[in-house]
C-alpha cells in the first residue's frame, strides 16, 4: 500500500510563474525525491541550473526523499544586471 504525505510547495521568481501560483499543496507518495517532485512539476529544466530546493528552512539535495507533511521551496537561481 503507498503512503501519501502533504506537502506544500512554496514558489518563487519564474517558477512562480510557470505554475501561476506562489503556494500550492499537493499529496504525493512517501519517499518521493525533490528531483521527481520538480519533473512532476514540470520544472525539470531548472534541474543542473542552480535550483535552490529548502524542506522546513534548511537546504537539502535533490535526491532528498520526502518521508512527512513539509513546506518546500523552490527557488531558481536569480538574474541581475
Amino acid at each position: 500500500m503507498e503512503t501519501l504525505c502533504e506537502v506544500t510547495i512554496l514558489a518563487f521568481g519564474q517558477i512562480a510563474e510557470d505554475l501561476d501560483t506562489r503556494e500550492k499543496i499537493i499529496k504525493l507518495q512517501t519517499g518521493t525525491t525533490i528531483q521527481q517532485l520538480v519533473e512532476e512539476l514540470g520544472q525539470g529544466h531548472w534541474l543542473g541550473q542552480g535550483l535552490a530546493v529548502a524542506v522546513n528552512g534548511e537546504k537539502v539535495d535533490v535526491d532528498f526523499r520526502i518521508t512527512d507533511t513539509c513546506e518546500i521551496a523552490l527557488l531558481p537561481p536569480v538574474s541581475g544586471g
